[in-house]
């Protein structure tokens, strides 16, 4: 395969504006009880397979990451929520990697996609990106627990809330003034303005603003650790009290992909004879097979990045700009311990800025018409609000049943509604 030399410098571009995933997914992922260095190890894994993938069989210049908002589940609403082990949880992403590459290869994807009301796929799309805000805010401390009102702000005179403030600010401006990997250059730029206020990381956790305890720091690089690999609990996982975590992995990664495709397609051109995404059914088949991968491997749900945007923006159109971003992951294996070093006050940054990102579908809901706004509205708060993304889709799925059906709109549900209604609000009864 001859090299490009415009499609070389696109998956550059697209792996900068990905890398942050590299130290994200981990500070995520690790809260669960994974070890760190393995969850850096599985990252890559996924970003690699993923991004080769796309290149090779979809050949569409897409990178493939563990996404965002998933790992937020993983953790947060999977594990720490609901009580499954990890290992169950790898086992609910692999099973829900199997069901999505059933519906991408028997095409049944368009039923049920059909089923699920695009507002509220906007709405979802939107309360996840408040879910993961809120999350930054958290782990940043930016955001504290507050016991007469839940949460409030946290003091600005704290050297931990000025940096994370600085640090957003930064990436903040790089981004509007469009420059290439500006959230992992923002990563950086916090990382090593924390460490004279005593942040830094090591093999150890971070020792406290104002001590003068020393981390025992034995270098950058280190052999990839494999831990994780194969040990999902793939039977374990299928209980029948699991299966919402099984069925949001899935569709929520399906509707992502979709949604992904479908933007970037628009926006570059990069579609078939009849305006359909380029090879949709091979990248809807490539997503699935990167997170039954993941499971496999140790981490959330792959999927694609709404960011290879960037490469695509510099030229990028064919399957070598996401070869090209695949290949540059791969020696951020042995990179685990220079990772290690980013605090939890860099690493919020990306979940901030993320979630600003996910909240542009909101425009396309139409909130005068009540039958929709309430519905939306409610899947949208109450992901959040719940700290629970199964919640926000189940009941803005039944109330946009329920008011659809009072306001004589019933064409507006369908029978696949009505069972994933059903089968949903019955399992979160179990």
């Amino acid at each position: 395969m001859k090299l490009n030399k415009i499609e070389v410098l696109a998956g550059i571009s697209s792996f900068l504006a990905t890398v942050y995933i590299v130290a994200v997914n981990p500070a995520i992922l690790s809260a669960s009880g994974m070890p760190f260095n393995a969850v850096v190890t599985s990252t890559v894994l996924v970003c690699f397979f993923g991004s080769l993938m796309m290149g090779i069989y979809a050949k569409n210049p897409i990178v493939v990451a563990p996404g965002m908002g998933m790992n937020a589940f993983f953790t947060y609403t999977a594990v720490l929520g609901m009580g499954l082990t990890y290992q169950q949880a790898l086992g609910a992403v692999f099973w829900a990697g199997v069901l999505f590459l059933v519906l991408s290869i028997f095409n049944i994807r368009e039923g049920v996609v059909k089923a699920i009301p695009k507002p509220i796929r906007h709405a979802v799309a939107a309360g996840i990106g408040l879910f993961i805000c809120f999350i930054g805010f958290q782990n940043a401390h930016f955001v504290v627990a507050n016991p007469a009102t839940l949460v409030s702000l946290a003091s600005l005179k704290d050297p931990h809330t000025l940096t994370f403030l600085a640090g957003l600010l930064f990436t903040a401006a790089l981004l509007v003034r469009k420059v290439n990997g500006a959230i992992i250059i923002g990563i950086i730029f916090t990382t090593i303005l924390a460490y004279p206020i005593g942040r830094w990381w090591g093999d150890a956790a971070a020792y406290n603003f104002g001590s003068q305890t020393v981390v025992n720091y034995t270098g950058f690089f280190s052999w990839p650790d494999y831990s994780l690999l194969f040990q999902a609990d793939l039977w374990g996982s299928l209980k029948y009290s699991f299966l919402p975590i099984i069925f949001v992995f899935a569709f929520t990664d399906l509707f992502d992909s979709l949604s992904t495709f479908v933007g970037l397609s628009e926006a570059s051109g990069l579609t078939d004879q009849n305006g359909e995404p380029k090879n949709l059914k091979e990248s809807l088949i490539t997503d699935s097979a990167a997170t039954l991968f993941a499971g496999l491997v140790g981490s959330s749900p792959g999927t694609a990045f709404i960011e290879s945007s960037v490469g695509i923006s510099q030229g990028g159109k064919t399957g070598q700009t996401a070869i090209i971003a695949a290949f540059l992951f791969l020696p951020l294996m042995f990179l685990s311990p220079l990772v290690s070093l980013v605090p939890s006050v860099a690493s919020s940054i990306a979940l901030v800025l993320v979630g600003t990102f996910m909240l542009s579908p909101i425009n396309k809901i139409n909130w005068k018409d009540l039958s929709e706004g309430i519905p939306c509205f409610l899947a949208l708060v109450l992901i959040p609000f719940t700290f629970s993304i199964t919640q926000g889709i189940v009941f803005g799925l039944l109330a946009w049943t329920v008011l659809k059906f009072f306001s004589n709109k019933k064409s507006e549900i369908s029978w696949v509604l009505i069972v994933i209604n059903f089968l949903s609000l019955f399992a979160l009864w179990v």
